[in-house]
């Protein structure tokens, strides 16, 4: 068993059947009262960061998870069906795990995939994504030109903002991270 005293940025920790990356670890030493440890905790389900302290030398479930690389092949039903490169297991994902990444996911694109056991917790998508624009909304005349972005709509059913020059048919590389565009390719 770990104690909160070995806390550390990184690991991975079991609260009341969540699974929780820890973000950030500081122990605090107050003047009445007793020392404790102040965290800040990634819920590896919902991608929420909360705060939680910890009593001095409290036991802590860490717990290991396995990175493996997962192939997006396509949905089923309300789930995501994914391929398991390195076995060739499929793996099929809820919704509720992916959240609002469903809106980049594409045939054929490489995420990191969280098991803990046979479970999937979590998935990371690559920080840059090239995707098509299938549709653009069209631009006024009484838009300035400085700084002036308009609503596209990508091949896997995203919406971005993108500068006035970009048209359906073009190819641009989006952060995934943020859901901004970045440039035409």
């Amino acid at each position: 068993m770990t104690t909160s005293n070995q806390i550390t940025p990184g690991m991975t920790i079991n609260i009341g059947k969540k699974i929780y990356r820890v973000e950030s670890s500081m122990r605090v030493n107050v003047t009445r009262g007793m020392p404790f440890v102040k965290t800040k905790l990634r819920d590896l389900l919902t991608d929420k960061v909360i705060e939680k302290n910890f009593k001095l030398d409290q036991e802590i479930k860490e717990v290991t998870l396995e990175e493996r690389n997962l192939e997006y092949l396509y949905p089923e039903g309300k789930n995501y069906l994914f391929l398991d490169i390195d076995n060739l297991e499929q793996a099929l994902i809820p919704a509720s795990i992916l959240s609002d990444k469903i809106n980049f996911l594409k045939e054929g694109i490489i995420v990191k995939a969280m098991f803990y056991g046979s479970s999937v917790f979590a998935i990371e998508l690559p920080i840059f994504l090239e995707l098509m624009i299938v549709k653009t909304e069209p631009v006024s005349e009484k838009v300035s030109v400085s700084n002036s972005t308009k609503k596209a709509i990508l091949e896997t059913g995203a919406e971005i903002g993108v500068p006035l020059f970009v048209e359906t048919g073009d190819v641009v590389k989006v952060d995934t991270h943020q859901g901004e565009y970045i440039q035409r390719v």
